[in-house]
């Protein structure tokens, strides 16, 4: 369902859940979140738009849209919004992807008890990596 063009993937814990850590983590620097789970395609959808000012968020990451889908055993999760992203706002940017993947990893590390872990391939490209 995700074709290989995931950006996170969780092992141990559902697409509901994982959705839902996402969703309270871009609350909390500063996004209102809409999460949307549908059964047909099983996917949920967390959409974000940024409303409270967070200098670690740059212009280009005002709204942020991922898809959460079901894998064997977990989840995985595709970068659905910005497919771009400017020059200046890059580092920032990539900072951010970062802060979030850490975070991320740290809960699902915390709440399984270590059972269940967060990870990124090692070969994956967010769609402003891409060569054009």
């Amino acid at each position: 369902m995700v074709d290989g063009n995931e950006w996170l993937r969780v092992r141990g814990m559902g697409r509901e859940r994982f959705a839902g850590h996402l969703a309270d983590y871009l609350g909390t620097i500063g996004y209102t979140v809409e999460r949307t789970d549908t059964n047909e395609p099983s996917e949920s959808r967390v959409s974000a738009e940024l409303k409270r000012m967070n200098p670690a968020v740059p212009e280009a990451a005002r709204n942020l849209v991922f898809t959460v889908v079901p894998t064997s055993g977990g989840a995985a999760v595709v970068w659905t919004a910005p497919r771009s992203v400017p020059a200046p706002d890059r580092a920032r940017f990539d900072r951010l992807v970062s802060e979030i993947v850490h975070h991320l990893e740290r809960l699902v590390l915390t709440e399984s008890h270590a059972t269940a872990r967060v990870s990124r391939s090692s070969d994956v490209r967010l769609p402003w990596d891409t060569p054009t």
